[in-house]
């Protein structure tokens, strides 16, 4: 019997093991993988196929009708969001997250509140554990099949005759198909039943859930042609430690990249958090240095986040530099323009900056609040918990526009914030009478410290 080494990041083919892959240099991805013997090849059958096969022929791109997508609502305001308005039929569908991050309990209680039929498969849990989990999220359920299995031909057999709207794998790393000899979970299982399970969704019309495992960096487990099979994949980001989770869109044939959906857990399951602001908002009724809070758009949702910085001196030799849901890089740019054009002197000083809630932020737009935080803590000011920014930092110091500026002053306004910093050119596409809050323009960053600071 043969045997080859897959790498799992670039799917590079070696007769032997390597330690660094030659083409794509990643350590430590190539994988053992038994090559298919022709005999089991050559009897390949799929149970679940029709006998008639429809051959496809190349159209013209004028006569191709476009057909309008065709959506189920999920019965949730927060996967709806993050799918781009709701499940596309034929669609296949990747979730991945840490262990006990809570990936099974937001696609079984999927299962349990639609009134679609579903077919819920569990490789890692037999019937009476599900059972058991399904009476604390939602104790009535008619529409929820369940199977405890893990060979893809029985599956996909069942469910053939069951006839879902939407299919639950959980997870693909436990499913083998009986066709490869090597063990499940490996290279050539997981991309031959991502495949095979494709193929199903495709034919049959019908929605397919894929829960993947993650590794120790974070990124899906398997060979990275798992990512491109699918139609769309999902991050389930959060400590075990805390209740919130946030679902992450990562790739989406049918919709944006740019939403998130935000969720806490609690005893009956995941509740869907529809006023982000509050969560990322201090609770604290004292103004404090360092803090100041930065109005953002993330996809279609505009947020309110709270950023946070401590500036203190270095007493160990070289400055410490740390951040968390910030781009580090950025966080020294922001410095450098600082000490630059403002006169702030953060060459001796240890500087740490936290984005409260545990959100990981990449709108520019932050730039100022940051800016803001950073001033404050080194001067040990406060910064009023009335005031709001919102604009972007140019190396040259100026304060340039935003796009969307409109819809992060209404969510200021609505959450009763009494004055907006902007840029100015900005300001001169807003008519002020619109809008109950303040709205101050700035030009450049000396503004912001006269107008804060001073």
């Amino acid at each position: 019997m043969k045997t080859n080494f897959h790498c799992t990041n670039c799917q590079y083919i070696s007769p032997k093991w390597l330690g660094k892959c030659p083409s794509c240099e990643e350590w430590n991805t190539l994988q053992e993988e038994i090559v298919e013997k022709k005999t089991k090849q050559s009897q390949k059958k799929e149970v679940w196929s029709d006998e008639k096969k429809v051959i496809n022929k190349a159209k013209k791109i004028e006569s191709v009708v476009y057909q309008k997508l065709n959506r189920i609502d999920c019965q949730d305001a927060e996967l709806n969001r993050v799918l781009g308005g709701g499940l596309v039929k034929g669609s296949l569908v990747l979730i991945g997250g840490e262990p006990g991050i809570g990936k099974s309990t937001l696609l079984l209680q999927l299962a349990l509140n639609l009134p679609n039929k579903i077919c819920y498969i569990s490789g890692e849990e037999s019937e009476s554990q599900i059972k058991m989990r399904a009476d604390r999220i939602h104790p009535e359920s008619q529409h929820c099949y369940v199977l405890a299995e893990t060979n893809l031909s029985r599956i996909l057999k069942e469910v053939n005759e069951v006839k879902p709207e939407i299919l639950i794998i959980d997870s693909i790393q436990t499913i083998s198909t009986p066709f490869q000899d090597s063990t499940p979970g490996s290279v050539s299982q997981v991309r031959e039943c991502t495949s095979e399970l494709q193929r199903f969704a495709k034919e049959r019309n019908i929605v397919v859930f894929i829960i993947g495992h993650i590794t120790k960096e974070g990124s899906i487990a398997g060979p990275k042609i798992l990512e491109h099979i699918v139609d769309v994949v999902l991050q389930f980001e959060g400590d075990k430690n805390y209740s919130y989770r946030i679902l992450r869109s990562l790739k989406n044939r049918f919709g944006s990249t740019d939403e998130l959906g935000i969720y806490e857990m609690v005893t009956k399951g995941l509740k869907a958090i529809t006023n982000p602001s509050d969560l990322l908002l201090s609770q604290s009724d004292e103004n404090l240095s360092g803090s100041s809070v930065a109005a953002t758009i993330n996809g279609a949702r505009p947020m309110l986040v709270e950023t946070q910085a401590l500036v203190s001196t270095a007493v160990y030799g070289n400055p410490q530099r740390s951040s968390t849901g910030f781009d580090l890089r950025r966080m020294n740019m922001l410095l450098a323009i600082l000490e630059k054009r403002a006169n702030m002197q953060f060459g001796q000083q240890d500087v740490f900056l936290n984005i409260a809630g545990g959100i990981k932020m990449v709108d520019p737009s932050i730039d100022l609040a940051i800016a803001t935080s950073l001033v404050s803590s080194l001067q040990d000011i406060t910064v009023s918990s009335k005031y709001c920014f919102s604009a972007e930092l140019g190396l040259t110091g100026e304060i340039r526009a935003v796009h969307r500026i409109d819809q992060r002053i209404l969510e200021a306004d609505r959450l009763g914030f009494e004055k907006i910093f902007i840029s100015n050119y900005n300001l001169k596409t807003l008519d002020p009478s619109k809008y109950n809050i303040e709205m101050v323009g700035l030009s450049k960053i000396e503004d912001l410290i006269y107008q804060v600071f001073t």
